[in-house]
């Protein structure tokens, strides 16, 4: 018994064999098509929901027009001389057909000739190319990336007309065959960190990419989950996942997800916004150091808090204002522990709420969690404050990985510093300082770079947004490809 199709002989017991492999008896969406071209028997295989029918239905009248002394009697006579559509490939391998015609190609088979042709004649369906919800900008492109992966391959491509841009593909999941694109530049990568990415991806054994991205970033870098800053920068925007390829960085396209995955990242690439770079120098580093001082602060701000009610003595004249003057009826601590969570309950419910339903729920919130309750009795005003202050610092940063990995951080030294007093508010600077040191980025370098390991020029170029010549751009990529 033949192990594949491309072992059987007959043209009947041939399709018998791929209408068995493919259950087309029992399945709905894959349609199957026998016609006569020339004079030889034809059977189209093709998924119903991925094709394209106007394009179909001109292929098909063009070979339905063929006549018997016009049919040659090869197989690479007929795709020269009787196909009319450019992008063909020939199949020689049952694998190879089980996975084009799932992706979508149109499949045809025909009598006598041993190979299959495939023709793309797919349309995915996918949502118009937009502006993203999370990544917007304030002047600049509004398109962005969509959940079929080629047309974002295509908006990166429009942007980078150059032959040095590189895609490859590969199939991850031996069920959902998920396709991933590697993209980069071939003169400015870092090739330590492609050889890498490259033998981890290959080495991958999955059943599917069930999350996408996120799928992909844990089989990536299994180690340290308890750290929870980012490993990698996301981005929705073609622009910014082109600016990132030309300065010598690699980005993992995932079909199915809007998102680019950025990778050799360190912290104060995952800091940056595209906002910086779609204003004058000064006002994108202004931008800049708003952004991180606001990120500073949304980490110390609750706990030095805390440490200050606790020893008021440190408290200068000045600054007498701050303490708390009303009865507190909750500990601060557990009031600061409470709105974290009923914040991060707000966000949920912001996000599960129809849109006609946003602004009052909004209105609902900000009264209840307003004056109200300050009047309870549950919350003082001076701990709603500074929680405001923090749930609004949240969302100036552009990764949301990395607005939960300070949420974490803060809520570590809120608890430290609340039953260890100062002793513990050092504790949480130490364990910070240890989630930063131990994270890793792809290409085995520091997360802090170019911090640690010192790189004078580029640590000046992450906090100052200068205007820089050809030659400067030049050189930059060369020293970042080089970390």
């Amino acid at each position: 018994m033949a192990n594949t199709i491309f072992e059987i002989k007959g043209y009947k017991q041939r399709q018998q064999g791929i209408d068995s492999l493919l259950n087309i008896q029992d399945t709905f969406d894959i349609l199957k098509r026998e016609v006569v071209i020339g004079n030889r028997n034809a059977t189209f295989y093709m998924v119903d929901g991925f094709l394209k029918g106007e394009t179909m239905e001109k292929v098909m009248e063009f070979l339905l027009g063929i006549t018997p002394e016009d049919t040659p009697d090869t197989f690479d006579g007929f795709v020269k001389k009787c196909m009319p559509y450019g992008d063909i490939i020939t199949i020689t391998k049952e694998k190879d057909f089980v996975q084009y015609l799932l992706s979508g190609l149109t499949c045809l088979m025909i009598d006598g000739y041993s190979e299959i042709l495939a023709i793309d004649l797919r349309d995915y369906p996918s949502r118009n190319v937009q502006e993203p919800d999370k990544d917007k900008v304030l002047r600049g492109s509004r398109d962005g990336f969509v959940e079929s992966i080629m047309p974002n391959i295509a908006l990166i491509r429009r942007r980078i007309r150059d032959v040095d841009l590189i895609f490859e593909m590969q199939n991850i999941g031996s069920s959902s065959r998920t396709d991933v694109s590697i993209v980069y530049m071939k003169n400015r990568v870092n090739q330590k960190a492609l050889k890498k990415l490259k033998e981890r991806m290959n080495g991958i054994r999955v059943d599917s990419l069930t999350m996408n991205q996120e799928s992909l970033a844990e089989v990536l870098m299994p180690r340290n989950w308890w750290n929870p800053y980012p490993k990698f920068k996301y981005t929705e925007r073609a622009d910014t996942a082109a600016a990132c390829i030309l300065e010598g960085s690699i980005v993992v396209l995932v079909d199915n997800s809007p998102a680019a995955m950025v990778i050799p990242t360190s912290l104060f690439d995952i800091i940056e916004d595209p906002n910086d770079y779609y204003f004058p120098p000064v006002t994108g580093t202004y931008l800049r150091f708003t952004r991180m001082i606001t990120a500073v602060l949304a980490l110390f701000i609750t706990p030095t808090y805390i440490l200050l009610l606790q020893n008021p003595q440190w408290v200068p004249e000045w600054l007498d204002f701050i303490l708390i003057r009303d009865e507190m009826n909750v500990p601060p601590l557990l009031q600061l522990l409470i709105l974290e969570l009923a914040i991060d309950g707000l966000r949920m419910a912001a996000v599960n709420t129809p849109n006609m339903l946003n602004t009052p729920l909004s209105v609902v919130a900000g009264i209840v969690f307003g004056d109200y309750t300050v009047q309870s009795g549950w919350f003082n005003a001076e701990i709603m404050l500074y929680m405001a202050f923090v749930a609004i610092a949240t969302y100036t940063q552009n990764n949301m990985e990395l607005g939960y990995a300070i949420k974490f951080q803060r809520i570590i030294m809120l608890v430290l510093t609340g039953i260890f007093g100062v002793w513990g508010f050092g504790a949480g600077c130490i364990l910070t300082l240890f989630a930063f040191f131990t994270n890793r980025t792809m290409a085995g370098q520091g997360y802090l770079y170019p911090l640690i390991p010192f790189n004078g020029q580029q640590l000046f170029k992450r906090f100052f947004r200068i205007s820089l010549t050809r030659n400067e751009k030049i050189s930059s990529q060369g020293a970042r490809g080089s970390r």
